[in-house]
């Protein structure tokens, strides 16, 4: 038996996009008109050399290389916004079939602004002329930009289903949610977490609806900006605001409502999957606890941190990775510095008086002075020579003197009665307790050496 397997090429159903008001037009003609362009400098680092910009969401790279901005009459390209990010695409011009690289597109107010990358060989000045006002052009996403497009729109239209399903059945409002980058899941943010049981039935209850294929449709309508101001947002106990409020820099003109049939009808500028049968399986890997402190605190962690929440854990793991190669290296330096103080202290003859002070603001000063003395007891000619008799005081302070101040002294020797009598005459001098200043503690050292 032979079967033969046919791979048709996904549509849009022809009810997908529904226009309500009936004023309202939409371009069939794929060809558009250029309404403006400028060009922009290269983008500065912004974090030095070397560094790369902190990204809210999964953000494509940007050449380090002159842009122009383009405003189109129309456009397929999605700009960055409401927790999706940016399309890429291309342009092609109509009068000489020119390609340009859209590497992203942003909003402006309702505009989107498109950043082409200048083509090779090209000044910015010659590339400008490609897009004068009236200019046609063809606008696509290309298959490299499909393949980014329907990886948003999967998990764009999840995150509707998902905040629908939290909202209606356990009462928790989606807080804020974005795109992260890879291997970091995306993440909806809620007022707290959730037990197991709540996760396997809001699991089980978005997979059924997956199951059934549910169908998504977008109506659009025009803005009233009367009504749109009249519309309350609900707000949280701690104040702040929950849910489907547009922008306030957002000037449109039109409204998207995006409707999954019998569970979400949500504002929303983003691109959607026009069923949801294609999301396959939902899984909820972790929630966390999201308390109003909790919150605050994960988010300035973040920020310290340089990096999105759902990266703080691996961020954490990096700084104390990196903080104890630090310590290490402290460690080392220390001990390279001590042996060769050691090594100095060798260098006379007779009996050998002398003092060692420095300023130690660590916690660990003791341990500075006790790796000089193993290294002078390293450096030490082999048993049976003949050696010379010495005693040795070494002593550290912090920088600042205060009532709890903590100074160590150190007294090491070749004779136990005279490094006893250097010890006691020192307890008299300074007492036991108490911080005193540093030249009063070498003042001492001082006096009880020359006893000897």
């Amino acid at each position: 038996m032979a079967a033969t397997a046919f791979l048709i090429a996904p549509t849009t159903p022809p009810d997908y996009h529904r226009i309500i008001s009936p004023t309202l037009k939409v371009p069939s003609d794929p060809e558009v008109s250029v309404l403006a362009s400028v060009a922009q400098s290269p983008p500065a680092a912004a974090n030095g050399p070397g560094k790369k910009a902190k990204k809210a969401v999964l953000a494509p790279e940007i050449p380090n290389a002159p842009l122009l901005l383009v405003l189109l009459h129309d456009t397929v390209i999605f700009p960055e916004g409401g927790g999706q990010p940016t399309d890429t695409g291309r342009i092609t011009t109509s009068e000489d079939s020119a390609l340009w690289e859209v590497v992203q597109a942003k909003r402006h107010g309702g505009h989107a602004v498109h950043y082409v990358k200048v083509r090779e060989g090209l000044d910015v000045e010659t590339a400008l002329l490609a897009f004068q006002a009236g200019a046609k052009v063809t606008v696509a996403l290309g298959e490299e930009g499909y393949e980014r497009r329907y990886d948003h729109m999967s998990m764009h239209t999840s995150q509707h289903m998902l905040s629908a399903l939290l909202e209606t059945r356990l009462n928790l409002p989606t807080l804020s949610w974005s795109l992260t980058s890879y291997p970091s899941p995306c993440y909806v943010e809620v007022p707290r977490g959730m037990t197991q049981d709540e996760i396997a039935s809001i699991q089980a209850e978005a997979n059924k609806l997956v199951f059934e294929g549910r169908r998504v449709h977008v109506e659009v309508e025009e803005l009233d900006p009367v009504q749109e101001q009249a519309n309350t947002v609900p707000k949280l106990e701690s104040g702040r605001s929950v849910g489907k409020a547009l922008p306030e820099d957002y000037t449109g003109g039109v409204k998207r409502v995006v409707v999954i049939d019998g569970v979400d009808r949500n504002p929303c500028c983003g691109t959607h999957l026009p069923s949801i049968h294609n999301l396959q399986l939902f899984l909820l890997p972790h929630t966390e606890a999201l308390s109003r402190s909790s919150t605050t605190s994960a988010r300035l962690t973040a920020s310290i941190l340089s990096c999105g929440p759902p990266l703080v854990p691996d961020r954490v793991t990096q700084v104390v990775e990196e903080r104890k190669r630090a310590e290490k290296r402290v460690s080392d330096t220390e001990q390279e510095l001590a042996e060769h103080i050691a090594k100095g202290l060798w260098r006379r003859s007779g009996l050998f008086k002398y003092h060692v002070h420095r300023t130690d603001d660590t916690a660990n000063a003791l341990g500075f002075l006790t790796a000089i003395a193993f290294a002078l007891g390293a450096s030490m000619p082999p048993a049976g020579e003949a050696t010379c008799p010495y005693v040795i005081v070494l002593s550290s302070s912090p920088s600042t003197q205060t009532t709890t101040s903590v100074s160590t002294v150190l007294v090491l020797g070749s004779d136990d009665s005279k490094v006893k009598a250097v010890g006691d005459g020192l307890k008299t001098k300074l007492g036991v307790k108490g911080g005193g200043k540093e030249s009063r503690e070498n003042a001492a050292v001082e006096d009880v050496l020359n006893t000897l």
